[in-house]
């Protein structure tokens, strides 16, 4: 599903619809709004979920209510780092539970990565030059392998439909000057080590993730986007992992194993459309996201 076939945005009342992503709606305040004149966002995550570079055609309900509870909690926890965007969680009734008011950052056009074990592109990159991202690693590593310290492996990101590049600090440090990069890498880093150990008292690995920053009106670094969710995360089951083979995750691989399976018919390597996912397919992944939020908040979602 490209930007232009994304289901239409709800309206809201005293929200103006401004932009739409592969996951999140965005709005500005309109005049009848109480934060008229005021320099924020409505942000609205929603159901739909993506993979392969692909905006799905089926939702997975609840999905979006986990996203942003799940961001709005880790916010919570990591404020005395950095602080965040988040205003308020009183929204419009129709994204009750979905959205959060925040204020409008000026983004960094960098995707900050951090990884506390190899998998994914980074085993890839490895497996061909024992490098992620230019950062030499020892020989020896595999699939989860747990590497000797965390590394910031950053990406440009990309415009809707393409895929984010996985680039070298030297990259960023160009793009955003050299105090700004090793304020992003330093942050990061330090984000990650608290998130990790929060995570693994309550029997969840957290693999890698990444970080998106804006600048506040005052021009420190202010984290946006949303944080530490299975969207921008790996979380592991701690009793589950084993070096040398692949742990699951909790978060969209059901979609993604079925998408490659020959029961969806899809070709990744075409230009068709990825086909709707089963209902088994949808129920699973909702399952496995709300297990996620539940473990590391220790408390139910409420879904009412």
């Amino acid at each position: 599903m490209s930007a232009s076939t994304l289901p239409a945005a709800p309206e809201l009342p005293g929200w103006t619809h401004l932009s739409s992503g592969k996951v999140r709606d965005v709005y500005t305040p309109a005049a009848t709004s109480p934060w008229a004149g005021r320099d924020v966002l409505l942000i609205v995550a929603s159901d739909r979920i993506s993979a392969y570079d692909h905006v799905l055609p089926t939702p997975v309900p609840d999905k979006g209510k986990v996203l942003t509870a799940l961001s709005a909690w880790w916010f919570e926890q990591l404020d005395d780092i950095v602080p965040s965007h988040i205003l308020s969680l009183d929204v419009p009734d129709a994204v009750a539970g979905r959205a959060m008011i925040c204020r409008r950052l000026t983004m960094h056009p960098v995707e900050c990565v951090v990884r506390g074990y190899l998998t994914g592109s980074g085993l890839v990159e490895y497996r061909r030059s024992r490098t992620v991202c230019g950062i030499a690693l020892p020989e020896g590593l595999a699939e989860a392998s747990r590497l000797p310290e965390p590394i910031f492996t950053p990406a440009a990101k990309a415009e809707l439909g393409g895929h984010d590049e996985n680039i070298p600090f030297s990259r960023v440090v160009a793009m955003v000057g050299e105090e700004p990069a090793a304020a992003l890498r330093g942050i990061s880093l330090a984000l990650y080590a608290r998130a990790a150990e929060i995570a693994l008292e309550r029997g969840i690995i957290l693999a890698d993730t990444k970080f998106e920053f804006g600048a506040g009106p005052a021009g420190g670094l202010v984290l946006g986007d949303e944080v530490l969710t299975p969207d921008s995360s790996r979380f592991w089951p701690a009793d589950q992992w084993i070096p040398g083979r692949v742990t699951p995750s909790f978060d969209k691989q059901y979609v993604r194993d079925w998408l490659t399976s020959p029961a969806s018919g899809w070709d990744r390597g075409g230009d068709q459309e990825p086909p709707a996912l089963p209902d088994d397919v949808v129920e699973r992944t909702r399952s496995r996201y709300l297990e996620a939020y539940e473990r590391l908040t220790g408390r139910p979602l409420e879904l009412s």
